[in-house]
């Protein structure tokens, strides 16, 4: 069944709400194995987008590669914020999106008064004025270029990454779960760009002692709960 180009109805139901300047943000990464998690905000205007826009993940790697850079010129503005490997592993994947978003929308050269995020949960939360979207990088013009422009961007620093690793074959999978990626694993243990935390290693006898766990919070490294001074 074909799927609706995007529109601006979301930008403009913001905009008469007072939001001159409208952010649409996406991520990728949240469920890989390794590299980081990549989130971006753009900020489009209402102009006409480029033909074929619409989720990154409906679109071909060559259409994507393609339509990334026309994109880039034709956003008002756009930035890319990245949380680490490690980050990810010592905040937890909600305060490391969160992390990943702020730093792009703190890139970006005006400060947007609303961002539409893709998906039902606020990852970003205040003092942000956010709107929620399920399937809004289909269905909203800002979110789907965000979509193209992480993705892109994101596949592209994997790729640089799997010409020192080559037998994780990062270029094809970008990290993320694929028999492959376990093989490799399996053999010559996480690279320094996996995520340590994650329940893949659980799966992997000869390497299962580096699994790290996030401490809950208000927690100690030895384990003990910490006090509040109440200040």
């Amino acid at each position: 069944m074909p799927v609706e180009p995007p529109d601006h109805r979301v930008e403009r139901a913001l905009r008469r709400a007072g939001a001159q300047v409208v952010a649409g943000v996406d991520e990728v990464g949240r469920g890989a194995w390794a590299g980081p998690v990549t989130v971006c905000a753009a900020v489009t205007g209402l102009r006409r987008p480029p033909q074929g826009l619409t989720d990154s993940k409906l679109l071909t790697v060559r259409r994507r590669t393609e339509l990334a850079p026309v994109l880039a010129e034709w956003v008002t503005a756009h930035a890319l914020g990245h949380a680490s490997p490690l980050e990810c592993d010592e905040l937890g994947m909600t305060a490391a999106l969160r992390l990943a978003a702020i730093r792009a929308l703190e890139a970006l050269p005006v400060r947007p008064d609303a961002v539409i995020l893709d998906g039902k949960h606020d990852y970003l939360g205040g003092p942000w004025q956010v709107r929620t979207v399920i399937k809004g990088d289909q269905s909203c013009v800002s979110v789907a270029a965000a979509s193209v422009l992480a993705k892109v961007q994101r596949d592209g620093m994997m790729a640089d990454l799997g010409a020192h690793f080559p037998a994780f074959a990062f270029a094809d999978n970008a990290g993320y779960p694929s028999p492959v990626h376990r093989a490799a694993l399996d053999e010559h243990g996480p690279t320094p760009h996996h995520r340590l935390s994650w329940s893949y290693l659980d799966d992997l006898p000869a390497w299962r002692h580096l699994r790290t766990y996030r401490l809950p919070d208000g927690c100690l490294p030895d384990g003990s709960e910490q006090l509040s001074l109440g200040f």
